[in-house]
C-alpha cells in the first residue's frame, strides 16, 4: 500500500493570543489520524517556509510540547507578512510551491491566517488541479479584526477584545479617581485598520454595575472634530473625567487616515503611525484638559494570560476541525464559526467556499453602533459579551506564565534549486 500523504501547516500574518491552539488542534487531530495522514510539516515563518523548503518535522515534537501550544501565545513555528502575488504576475511562486509539495509527500495544506491567506490557499487549490499535484487546502481562520465574512467570528478576536475592555475598565478606574487635580481623559488606542471590532470592546468597560464614560472612534464613522470635542466635553463635566477608545484605521470625512504615516507595509496597506497622541493633541488643543495616552499594539494580541476561554476553545475547534474536512475529502474551504440561535450562546464548526471569503472584509454593522457614533448598541453587546466569556489560564510558575518552546528540526531538503522571495 502506498504511503498515506503527509500534511503541511502553516502561519500567516500576525500572530493572536490564540493561534497556536490552532496548531494544536490541527497536529493533534493529525497524530490521531496516523493510518490517514503521515507526518505534519509546518512552515518556518509560515508561508516562507514552503518556498525555501524549510519544513519543521512535527513528529519531533513531544505531545507534552504539542499539547502546551494550546496555552502559549504568538506563532510557535514563526508567521510571516508575505502576500503571494496572483499568479498572472508570479505564477513561480505557486510552481515552486507545488514542487515543494511534491518533492515531500504532501496532500494536505492547512493555511492558518486571515484573509489574504485565505486567497493563497484558493490559488493553491486551483493550480494543484491544473498541475495534476492533488492538494486539498483548508483555510483556518485567524485575525484580532474579526473581518473575515461568513463566520460569526474569527478565532483570535474574543481575546484581544476581553484584553481591551479588561485594560480601559481598570485605566478608567485610575483616571477616575485622579480627575479632580490632575488626568481628565485617557486615550487607548487598539488595532483595527478598517473595521471597528476591536474598539467596539471598548463599550463593554461599562454596564450596570460600572457607571463609565467611555467614547469609541471607529473606522466606520467618519471623525467629526467638532462633535468629537463636543462629546468629550459633555462627559468631562458629568464624570469629572473621559476614557477614548480610538482605531488605529480611523478616518476624517475626507477618507483619510487620521494617523497616515505615508508609507505602506509588506500588504500594500497603509503603515499607520499612532492615532492615540493625534487624537490626545486634539483634546489638549481643544479643551485644555489633561490628559494620558497608550497604544495596546503587540499586547493586545499577545495577552494569553488574560485570554477568552470561548476564544481558546474557537481557536482549537477549528484546527481539529480542519483535519477533519479534508479526511472527509473536503477542498478548498474555510472552517467557520456558527453561532446557534438559543437562549444561552453556543455554537458550532461549518464550513464556507474560499472564493467567498478570500480578499473580502466583514466591517461592524450600523446597528452595532449607536446613533451618535460614539458607542456601542445593546445588539453589540449581546454579540461581544459571550466571545470574551471565560478564563483559561496558562499553567504559572515563580509567578511568571511557563509557556513552550519548540525544537523546530528541519526536514531535509530535496530540492537542489534555492528560492529567493
Amino acid at each position: 500500500m502506498s504511503k498515506p500523504k503527509n500534511a503541511f501547516y502553516a502561519q500567516s500574518g500576525g500572530v493572536t493570543a490564540v493561534i497556536n491552539a490552532s496548531a494544536c488542534g490541527v497536529i493533534e487531530t493529525a497524530r490521531a489520524n496516523k493510518d490517514k495522514i503521515g507526518k505534519i510539516y509546518a512552515g518556518r515563518n509560515g508561508i516562507i517556509g514552503a518556498l525555501h523548503e524549510e519544513l519543521i518535522d512535527t513528529s519531533k515534537e513531544s505531545v507534552k510540547t504539542i499539547a502546551g501550544l494550546r496555552y502559549t501565545p504568538a506563532g510557535a513555528f514563526g508567521s510571516c507578512r508575505y502576500k503571494l502575488k496572483s499568479l498572472k504576475e508570479n505564477r513561480a511562486e505557486y510552481e515552486r510551491l507545488i514542487d515543494v509539495f511534491k518533492a515531500h509527500n504532501i496532500g494536505y495544506f492547512f493555511y492558518n491566517g486571515g484573509g489574504d491567506s485565505a486567497d493563497t490557499c484558493l490559488k493553491i487549490s486551483q493550480l494543484s488541479k491544473k498541475s495534476g499535484v492533488p492538494i486539498q487546502a483548508i483555510h483556518i481562520p485567524k485575525t484580532v479584526d474579526n473581518d473575515l465574512p461568513l463566520t460569526d467570528c474569527c478565532p483570535g478576536f474574543g481575546s484581544v477584545a476581553k484584553y481591551i475592555a479588561v485594560s480601559a475598565r481598570e485605566a478608567s478606574y485610575d483616571v477616575a479617581s485622579m480627575c479632580e487635580t490632575s488626568t481628565k481623559v485617557f486615550v487607548l488606542e487598539v488595532m483595527g485598520r478598517h473595521a471597528g471590532w476591536i474598539a467596539a470592546a471598548g463599550g463593554l468597560v461599562a454596564d450596570g454595575a460600572n457607571d463609565i464614560p467611555v467614547v469609541i472612534l471607529f473606522p466606520e464613522v467618519p471623525f467629526k472634530k467638532k462633535e468629537f470635542i463636543a462629546r468629550v466635553k459633555q462627559k468631562v463635566k458629568q464624570y469629572g473625567y473621559v476614557t477614548i477608545v480610538v482605531s488605529e484605521g480611523v478616518r476624517d470625512y475626507r477618507d483619510r487616515f487620521l494617523a497616515d504615516a505615508g508609507t505602506t507595509d509588506a500588504f500594500g496597506h497603509a503603515q499607520l503611525g499612532g492615532v492615540a497622541p493625534v487624537v490626545a493633541n486634539l483634546v489638549r488643543q481643544a479643551t485644555g484638559y489633561k490628559y494620558h495616552w497608550g497604544v495596546a499594539d503587540y499586547m493586545q494580541r499577545s495577552a494569553r494570560h488574560i485570554a477568552s476561554k470561548t476564544d481558546v476553545e474557537h481557536a482549537y475547534a477549528v484546527g481539529k476541525k480542519a483535519v477533519e474536512y479534508a479526511l472527509q475529502g473536503k477542498n478548498s474551504v474555510m472552517v467557520t464559526i456558527d453561532r446557534k440561535k438559543t437562549a444561552k450562546y453556543s455554537w458550532t464548526t461549518g464550513e464556507v467556499a474560499l472564493s467567498k471569503v478570500a480578499n473580502k472584509e466583514k466591517m461592524m454593522p450600523k446597528s452595532f453602533i449607536s446613533k451618535d457614533g460614539f458607542g456601542i448598541t445593546k445588539k453589540c453587546r449581546d454579540y461581544l459579551l459571550p466571545l470574551i466569556n471565560g478564563e483559561d489560564y496558562p499553567p504559572y510558575k515563580n509567578g511568571m506564565p511557563e509557556y513552550v518552546r519548540i525544537k523546530g528540526v528541519m526536514v531535509s531538503k530535496k530540492l537542489t534549486e534555492p528560492f529567493d522571495v
